[in-house]
C-alpha cells in the first residue's frame, strides 16, 4: 500500500514493493498410527460376567483374554507382531464380521522415541499421561502388558517390551498429534541447529516431512564447525598462519557455492556445501585465521549465533594474538570484541584460487577401467603416454604388449588399444 502511495506521489518509479514472490513449502509432520482391535462397546455388555473369552494365536503362541465391561475394551497390537483371532465370539460381539477387525488410530508422538529403525511406543508414560488408555491390554510381539505388569506368552513377567507403532507422514496438525514444539527442539539442539535444519530439509518451495532423527547431522555440522576454531582444553586456537593452495580453494570454492545458492534461495544445498568445508578444513586440520574468519562470516545469515559468539572470541583473540605471537590460544570469558559478525564486510570470491591445475583421468584398457591417474592440465600427448606406460597397473594389463594407440581426451578419459 504504501509503495503504491509513494509511486503516485512521484517519490519513487515503481509501484511493487518486491520483483519475486516465494511461497515456502508445507512442512510435513510424521505421524504415529496404533492398531486396535475393534469391539462394539454396545455388544461386549451382554458378555460382562460371562465365561465367554476371544482366543488370540501370535506366532504360536495362544493367548484368550476374556471380553469384560469398560477395563479391557481396548486391546492395542504392536505393528510388528503376526496375529490370528478365533471369529467365536468376535462375530457375536462385531456388528459386521466382514469389515476390518482392526482399527487405526493416531497416537501422541510425545510418547514415542523415533529412531531409523523404529518408533517405540512408551506404554507407561502414554497410560499416565491419557487415562483413557490405562486399562487397555497391549500385545506385542514376545508378550503382552495388562494391569500395568509386563508378561511373555507364559505369563511370566519379564523387563524387555517393545511396542511398535507405524509411522506416516501428514500435515502437521494437533488433530493428527503429530505437532512438534520448537521450543523444546531448541532447548535440546540450540536455535542454530534448528534454523539450519529447516534450510537443510529440502527445496524452500516443495512440502517436506519434519524428521527429528535427521537433526543430529546438522548438529555435528555446527560442532565439528566449533572445533575448528575452539578447543575444549586449549580454548581458541586460530593462528596467524599462511594459508595452503588447498586450503584457499577449499573456502572459495565455498564462497561461490553458497553465495549462488543463497541467491537462488537454495539454502539446502547451500548447508551441504558447508558440510563439505566443514569436513575438508577439519581433515586439513585448518585453524588458520585467513581462512576460518571469512567462513565465519559466511556461515552468519545461517547460523548468527554461534557466528556471534566465535566472531567475538577471534576479535579478542587477534588483539591479543601480537603478544602471544603466531599461535593464539584463550578460555572463554577473558573478555569480548566490541565488533559484530554483522558489521563485518561480506568474502569477496577470487576465481584464481578456483583454477584447476590437475585431473584425475580414469585410464581404461580396451575399454575397461583399470586405475586412475593424476595429471597436469598442461601436459601434451606425448607426455601422457609416456606417464601411462610408465604406470605399473598398466604394465600389469599390457603383459608385455605393445599398445596399439593411446586413446588421450583431455580433461575426461585415457584408454589404451591392445
Amino acid at each position: 500500500l504504501w509503495t503504491k502511495v509513494l509511486c503516485d506521489l512521484g517519490y519513487i518509479g515503481f509501484d511493487e514493493p518486491y520483483k519475486k514472490l516465494v511461497n515456502q513449502g508445507m512442512i510435513l509432520g510424521v505421524s504415529e498410527y496404533i492398531k486396535e482391535l475393534r469391539f462394539i462397546p454396545s455388544l461386549v455388555e451382554k458378555f460382562i460376567d460371562s465365561d465367554k473369552k476371544v482366543a488370540f494365536e501370535f506366532e504360536g503362541n495362544k493367548v484368550e483374554l476374556k471380553i469384560s465391561g469398560g477395563k479391557h475394551n481396548h486391546i492395542y497390537v504392536s505393528e510388528d507382531t503376526d496375529f490370528n483371532f478365533s471369529l467365536t465370539p468376535l462375530k457375536e460381539i462385531h456388528e459386521s464380521p466382514e469389515e476390518s477387525l482392526i482399527n487405526e488410530h493416531h497416537a501422541n508422538i510425545i510418547f514415542i522415541n523415533q529412531t531409523q529403525e523404529k518408533s517405540i511406543l512408551n506404554i507407561e508414560q502414554w497410560m499416565q499421561n491419557e487415562p483413557i488408555y490405562g486399562g487397555s491390554i497391549i500385545i506385542g510381539k514376545n508378550g503382552y502388558w495388562k494391569d500395568y505388569q509386563y508378561f511373555d506368552f507364559n505369563h511370566y513377567p519379564f523387563s524387555k517390551f517393545e511396542f511398535l507403532t507405524s509411522p506416516s507422514v501428514e500435515k502437521m496438525s494437533k488433530r493428527y498429534l503429530n505437532v512438534i514444539n520448537p521450543d523444546d527442539v531448541v532447548n535440546r539442539f540450540g536455535a542454530d541447529t534448528f534454523r539450519m535444519y529447516e534450510m537443510f530439509l529440502g527445496p524452500i518451495e516443495q512440502s517436506k516431512p519434519w524428521d527429528t532423527k535427521g537433526i543430529e547431522g546438522v548438529h555435528r555440522l555446527l560442532r565439528k564447525f566449533w572445533r575448528l576454531y575452539v578447543d575444549e582444553v586449549k580454548g581458541l586456537i586460530v593462528t596467524n598462519e599462511e594459508p595452503t593452495p588447498a586450503e584457499l580453494k577449499v573456502l572459495h570454492k565455498s564462497i561461490k557455492k553458497i553465495e549462488d545458492d543463497t541467491e537462488r534461495f537454495s539454502f539446502n544445498t547451500a548447508v551441504s556445501g558447508f558440510m563439505i568445508a566443514v569436513n575438508d578444513l577439519g581433515e586439513m586440520k585448518c585453524h588458520k585465521r585467513v581462512i576460518l574468519e571469512p567462513l565465519l562470516i559466511l556461515i552468519t545469515p545461517y547460523a548468527p549465533h554461534i557466528a556471534e559468539e566465535l566472531y567475538q572470541l577471534l576479535q579478542v583473540g587477534v588483539k591479543k594474538g601480537s603478544e602471544l605471537g603466531a599461535s593464539v590460544s584463550l578460555s572463554f570469558g577473558e573478555g569480548r570484541g566490541e565488533a559484530s559478525v554483522l558489521d563485518a564486510s561480506y568474502p569477496v570470491l577470487e576465481q584464481k584460487y578456483l583454477v584447476e591445475s590437475s585431473k584425475e583421468y580414469p585410464v581404461s584398457i580396451n575399454g575397461k577401467l583399470r586405475t586412475t591417474l593424476n595429471l597436469s592440465l598442461e601436459l601434451a600427448q606425448p607426455e601422457v603416454e609416456q606417464l601411462v606406460m610408465q604406470n605399473h597397473i598398466v604394465q600389469k594389463w599390457l603383459e608385455g604388449k605393445t599398445p596399439k594407440k593411446i586413446i588421450y581426451v583431455k580433461n575426461k578419459m585415457i584408454n589404451v588399444v591392445i
